[in-house]
């Protein structure tokens, strides 16, 4: 499996910034998706990479009902 840097590097590690650009085209399962989760993502939403997830329109609408969601509370 892929090594999975923290998601909030501090703004002075350039070491973590090279680390999530090699990650952007990376296939999904970098994540820690377990390998048939990966194959299931690609088969439904045509998702092969993180970079792929990260701008599919069905986890962005889901990312925008829950912004809204939680900004009415």
């Amino acid at each position: 499996m892929a090594d999975r840097p923290d998601v909030h590097p501090s703004s002075d590690d350039e070491s973590d910034v090279a680390r999530f650009a090699a990650l952007v085209d990376a296939p999904v399962a970098a994540l820690g998706l377990p390998e048939r989760a990966a194959e299931a993502l690609e088969r439904a939403l045509g998702v092969k990479t993180v970079r792929d997830l990260a701008e599919n329109r069905h986890v962005r609408r889901a990312q925008a009902i829950v912004q809204l969601a939680d900004g009415n509370r």
